[in-house]
């Protein structure tokens, strides 16, 4: 099933959190909503989800249904909350008879979600026994509780150590083939390894979206990433004074030259720094990142903001 968002607003004291925002979520794919703290991301999924009215706009199914969709929705917050003194199975068993599913049928619903989420062996363990990652897959079984057709997760991954992190993507490849997932991360490179679809949030509105691979055909560059010792400023400097490099931005000691004609700045840069015996620690050719993107979308859209 999809889901259609038109021209959703909301505004807090007269400031915008979203921005007049129309979007449609495929059904069967997964769909990362990227951008900062404070761009929206949030406030987006709790009105999709019933949690929050929007200020303006409407959220509606591809059936045409609109107003109250939860039962459609599944949800899992930032910041889930469990009653810790309950086991695993015992806590879904809970939370579907606040669904209103039947008892008998709460208990099959608990024991096959669980295990379909990877942590059969630990139902009947407390859930403060429970690992992050485990009560995040916790989590999503609560969501799915009521077999909705859209999944939201909100920060799925963001507060796991990489192994738990692991886990949870791994999973949510899974689950694109029972529901449309639309998740919040401002964790860029599982973006680029989780998903289908894309949306790009700057300020409470959508500045890019698409496919992943679409948008970076649309904004790829290649790039050269060099290390230095010493100051990488004085290397900069030198380095922008090339036709080819179109800019040049230092980050992590290392400094990153993105240029028009790679085979070209590859053999120019190696011969210039052999001349000139610059002592270099690192030289990798490649492309730009979705983090690289992001940047890109978001600094083009501050400066015309400015303007």
């Amino acid at each position: 099933m999809m889901i259609h968002l038109k021209n959703l607003t909301k505004i807090f004291d007269k400031e915008y959190a979203v921005r007049n925002i129309t979007f449609d979520l495929p059904p069967g794919k997964c769909t990362a909503l990227l951008g900062p703290n404070g761009a929206g991301k949030t406030t987006t999924l709790k009105m999709i989800a019933g949690l929050m009215h929007p200020t303006s706009g409407q959220v509606e199914l591809s059936n045409g249904m609109r107003g109250d969709i939860r039962q459609y929705i599944g949800y899992l917050p930032q910041h889930p909350q469990f009653h810790n003194w309950m086991t695993g199975k015992e806590f879904l068993q809970y939370v579907a008879r606040l669904s209103h599913i039947p008892h008998l049928e709460s208990k099959k619903l608990a024991e096959r979600l669980l295990e379909r989420v990877g942590i059969a062996d630990a139902k009947n363990r407390k859930i403060s026994s429970y690992s992050g990652g485990m009560k995040q897959r916790l989590g999503i079984a609560q969501a799915m509780i009521h077999k909705p057709s859209v999944l939201l997760l909100d920060e799925p991954v963001s507060a796991l150590d990489p192994i738990g992190r692991r886990d949870v993507l791994n999973l949510m490849e899974e689950l694109k083939q029972e529901a449309t997932l639309l998740y919040s991360t401002h964790i860029l490179s599982d973006a680029e390894e989780a998903s289908d679809e894309i949306l790009l949030m700057h300020k409470g509105s959508i500045v890019e979206s698409g496919s992943l691979q679409d948008v970076k055909e649309r904004h790829q560059l290649d790039k050269i990433t060099l290390r230095f010792e010493g100051d990488m400023q004085s290397y900069q400097e030198k380095v922008e004074a090339f036709p080819f490099v179109t800019h040049t931005d230092i980050q992590k000691k290392k400094l990153h030259v993105y240029v028009q004609n790679v085979h070209e700045a590859r053999a120019v840069l190696l011969d210039l720094v052999n001349k000139e015996k610059w002592p270099l620690l690192f030289f990798e050719v490649g492309q730009t990142t979705l983090e690289d993107l992001f940047m890109k979308v978001v600094n083009e859209h501050a400066m015309a903001d400015h303007l």
